[in-house]
């Protein structure tokens, strides 16, 4: 029985009992009465107390990068990354609204992200730096499809295309869609962020 035999024989039986259907219409429930939440109603977050809470979820550490044409590569140190889809490969990277070096890598239209090895700590300090020479010494590549630089030494890299950017407070959100990836030759340890300071893996 197709789509429309069923709904026919729905109706049918309804009428047979007595539904509101043919007994004149119905009241309609009302309806509820909505509001937005006043900020004097809004528990109060301290941010000292927010950043020390958060602090004890331990991240890896990145190195987000992008190439430009006839510029210096854009890059910056980023904690907030995170896998996101499997189907399509999607991943995703949050950058304060405020960032310079965001604005280079949306010109870019694409980015690298390098997962910094356990002895990288120096590395993610100097691309933490606004306004410095941040490529001054360090040895890179380009990714295979961005052309964005694949810094030496680290852990992993993921080459991605901007996927699209969403509003998350004072940062953004940015979804990459990866185009390649790969790890470094010797499975390398990956250094972590933990309560505001650097840290390793242990046994």
């Amino acid at each position: 029985m197709g789509h429309a035999g069923m709904a026919a024989t729905v109706v049918r039986y309804l009428r047979s009992v007595g539904s509101p259907t043919t007994a004149g219409p119905v009241d309609a429930l009302p309806r509820p009465d909505l509001r937005a939440v006043g900020d004097d109603e809004r528990a109060p977050v301290d941010p000292a107390e927010f950043r020390r809470v958060l602090g004890t979820f331990a991240t890896g550490v990145t190195i987000i990068t992008a190439a430009l044409p006839d510029e210096s590569p854009a890059g910056f140190a980023c904690q907030s990354f995170a896998s996101l889809s499997l189907d399509p490969p999607l991943v995703a990277f949050m950058v304060a609204r405020t960032s310079t070096t965001w604005p280079r890598i949306a010109r870019a239209g694409a980015f690298c992200v390098n997962v910094l090895s356990a002895n990288q700590d120096e590395l993610c300090r100097a691309f933490a730096v606004s306004g410095a020479d941040k490529y001054a010494g360090v040895g890179h590549s380009a990714a295979p499809v961005s052309g964005a630089p694949r810094l030496d030494g680290a852990a992993a890299w993921i080459d991605c295309a901007i996927h699209a950017v969403h509003t998350g407070g004072d940062h953004l959100i940015v979804v990459g869609r990866v185009t390649a990836l790969g790890t470094h030759e010797e499975d390398r340890t990956p250094l972590l962020f933990h309560r505001g300071r650097f840290t390793r893996l242990s046994d």
